[in-house]
C-alpha cells in the first residue's frame, strides 16, 4: 500500500464526510451512547457488528467519536473492497484502510485508534430473515492482534438499518447463480455479494428508521494474554467481546421501543413542537419591556 493511504484525513476530509452525511443524519436522527467509555489516550480496538449493506450508521460512530474526542478512528476494511478502484479511493479520502494484518498492527504500533468488524462482508450481505446476526464464525484474528499489541477492546453495536429494508433475494438464492459465476471469474467471494432489498413499498428506498449506537466498556486484552500465537486466549477474548456486543444489540432493540423518536413522523412533530417554545420564548424576550435606567437617589448627588 502508498505511504500516503495510510494519511489520515484532516480537517477538510472531517469536513467534507460531515456534508455528505447531513442529508442522512437529517433522516435518521442518529442516537449515540458511551463515549465516556473510550480510553482517554485514544489507544484501542473498537469492535463492532456490521448491519445491512454495511456503510449507513458506522459513519456516524467515528464522527461522533471524533467530535467528543478528537481522535480520528482509523477502519480496517475488507480488502474486496480495494479491489474496485473508485470505492477504494473513496474510502481512502475518509481514512479507511485495506485491512490486512499488516496494516492493522502498523496503525496499532502508531498507538492509533482502529476500528473492525469481525463479521466482514459476509455481515454486509445479509441473507434473508437475518436480523441483527453476528455471523464471526471463528475468526480471531482481531483479538490476536490486541493480545499481540495490549490494546483495549471497545465493543459497541448498531441497530436501525435492519428495519430499514427487507431482504428480498441473496446470495444464495437461484436468481443469483449467473452473478455469482461472474464474481467467482472476478476473483470475487460470491459470499459477499450485496442482497436485493426492498425498503418503502416496492422501492429500495429506506424507511426512516432512528440510528442507534452504544459504545461499552473497554475489555483489557492483557486480562487474557500476551502472544499472538495463544489461540485459545484469543478465542477467549473473541467470545467476551461477542458477548458484549450481542448483549448491547439487545438493549438497543429494547430501549429504542419506548423512544416515541424512532420513527420520522413522531420525530419532526417533536421537532415542531421544540422550535414553535423556542420562537414563542424569544418572542417573548423580544416584547418584554426593558428595565430602564436607574435614577439616582434623592440626595445621593455629590455637590
Amino acid at each position: 500500500m502508498q505511504a500516503d493511504a495510510f494519511e489520515p484525513p484532516g480537517p477538510a476530509g472531517v469536513a467534507a464526510a460531515r456534508a455528505l452525511l447531513a442529508p442522512w443524519r437529517a433522516w435518521t436522527d442518529p442516537r449515540i451512547d458511551g463515549y465516556a467509555n473510550l480510553p482517554a489516550d485514544g489507544r484501542y480496538l473498537l469492535v463492532g457488528n456490521h448491519t445491512t449493506l454495511g456503510v449507513f450508521d458506522v459513519p456516524f460512530v467515528v464522527l461522533g467519536i471524533y467530535d467528543e474526542t478528537g481522535v480520528l478512528v482509523r477502519s480496517l476494511g475488507d480488502r474486496q473492497h480495494f479491489r474496485v478502484p473508485l470505492w477504494r479511493a473513496v474510502l481512502a479520502r475518509f481514512g479507511t484502510v485495506d485491512g490486512s494484518r499488516e496494516n492493522a498492527r502498523r496503525l496499532m504500533r502508531a498507538g492509533e485508534a482502529v476500528l473492525v468488524f469481525p463479521g466482514g462482508g459476509r455481515e454486509v450481505s445479509r441473507r434473508r430473515g437475518d436480523y441483527y446476526p453476528l455471523v464471526w464464525r471463528e475468526r480471531i484474528g482481531f483479538a490476536r492482534l490486541a493480545l499481540e499489541h495490549g490494546y483495549p477492546v471497545v465493543p459497541f453495536a448498531m441497530v436501525g438499518v435492519d428495519d430499514m429494508w427487507d431482504v428480498v433475494a441473496d446470495a444464495d438464492d437461484a436468481i443469483y447463480a449467473p452473478v455469482r459465476a461472474l464474481a467467482r471469474r472476478a476473483d470475487i467471494d460470491p459470499e459477499l455479494l450485496p442482497p436485493l432489498v426492498r425498503g418503502l413499498g416496492p422501492t429500495p428506498l429506506p424507511r426512516p428508521q432512528r440510528i442507534y449506537a452504544r459504545i461499552g466498556a473497554p475489555i483489557d486484552a492483557r486480562a487474557f494474554g500476551c502472544s499472538w500465537a495463544d489461540g485459545d486466549a484469543a478465542a477467549a477474548l473473541r467470545d467476551a467481546v461477542r458477548s458484549a456486543v450481542a448483549k448491547a444489540i439487545e438493549e438497543l432493540l429494547a430501549e429504542r421501543e419506548d423512544d416515541a423518536a424512532r420513527r420520522l413522523l413522531p420525530r419532526l412533530g417533536g421537532r415542531a413542537r421544540r422550535l414553535t417554545v423556542a420562537r414563542a420564548a424569544a418572542l417573548r424576550a423580544l416584547l418584554s419591556p426593558r428595565p430602564g435606567p436607574r435614577s439616582a437617589a434623592p440626595g445621593s448627588q455629590r455637590e
